[in-house]
């Protein structure tokens, strides 16, 4: 299969960018099966991750039915580009999927620590998209089911898509009021983020308004079902009432040596407080960077914890099942949906 790419850039006029000098940017790319014919070329950027072969704006495969979609949202400080490995290999597998950068929280901009500490503001990216499709999907409407709609998250990715599915935040994660005596005060990306958030509220109007967004509702009905791989600590914030009320299926993956989210303290928590949940805890010490793409030399260089897995693990081998397992979930989702 050859794989179709296109990205671009659209903006929510709803919601002000973090210098309040503009509105909101939602950075994009959608990843897709290309038509036969379709020519590949190599990515030419350097890159820390491994990637695959693109056909850049090609048409998409003349397939009997349309591709559902799967909405992809990566991890705090990182890309869409670093879920692409998920991208190609639901491609393969049918389906049509769509990432965004979540401005202030993704390395494709400068960080900014407002958008490590409002995490909530990453689903309406999501529901934007999905809103404004006619914005992004230009010839390839009739060959994408926006009726089908499903989502994906890794790490804070998996915080955004639980949003969608009905959880409400009770708290944000690094407030100076929860903060522990001689705990984190930051993720790995932004380690003193908790130091900046009373400045914050204070000298920020954006910053103010989105704070008293936290308990917001921003359940999405139209996402059947969602891949939660390894939800962060982030996830503690959501009240338990609004985890019983989600009705969605939700598959959580992680790996049983997880060190930034804890198997039993993140997902174990999150899947006994979801009616239709489902846990999948991959053995063979693998940490919580299994679900970031394979390291290229420029990778392994700079990051070689991200892409170093224990002796005898083949990172690819857990992408192909991360992949299989998602696509049954979403399959049985539309089965169900039909039904």
């Amino acid at each position: 299969m050859k794989l179709g790419f296109r990205d671009g850039v659209l903006y929510d006029k709803n919601r002000s960018n973090w210098d309040a000098n503009g509105p909101r940017p939602i950075s994009w790319s959608l990843w897709y099966p290309a038509a036969d014919e379709a020519r590949e070329s190599d990515a030419t950027e350097r890159s820390w991750f491994k990637k695959a072969a693109i056909a850049r704006n090609a048409p998409i495969r003349p397939d009997l039915l349309p591709h559902p979609l799967v909405l992809l949202s990566h991890g705090t400080g990182g890309s869409a580009a670093g879920l692409e490995w998920l991208a190609r290999r639901l491609a393969e597998r049918g389906f049509a999927a769509l990432g965004v950068n979540h401005h202030g929280n993704t390395g494709n901009e400068p960080y900014r620590a407002e958008g490590f500490a409002c995490l909530w503001e990453r689903a309406p990216d999501l529901s934007f998209m999905l809103d404004h499709s006619d914005d992004w999907l230009g010839d390839l409407s009739c060959s994408i089911d926006m009726t089908c709609v499903f989502a994906a998250g890794f790490s804070a990715g998996a915080y955004s898509v639980m949003l969608l599915l009905g959880a409400v935040a009770q708290f944000s994660q690094f407030e100076p009021s929860r903060m522990k005596s001689g705990g984190a005060r930051g993720p790995r990306e932004f380690p003193d983020l908790a130091d900046h958030i009373p400045t914050l509220l204070r000298s920020s109007d954006v910053f103010r308004d989105s704070w008293s967004r936290m308990s917001k509702s921003y359940r999405d009905d139209r996402i059947k079902a969602a891949l939660l791989c390894a939800p962060g600590r982030s996830v503690l914030g959501f009240s338990e009432e609004s985890l019983k009320a989600v009705d969605a299926p939700a598959l959580i993956l992680v790996g049983d040596a997880d060190r930034a989210a804890p198997a039993e303290e993140c997902s174990a928590w999150l899947h006994a407080r979801l009616r239709r949940g489902s846990l999948s805890i991959f053995g063979g010490g693998l940490g919580h960077y299994v679900f970031v793409p394979e390291g290229t030399a420029l990778g392994l260089a700079f990051a070689a914890e991200l892409f170093t897995d224990p002796p005898g693990v083949e990172r690819a081998a857990i992408h192909d099942e991360i992949a299989d397992l998602s696509a049954a979930l979403f399959q049985d989702s539309t089965v169900e949906a039909i039904a």
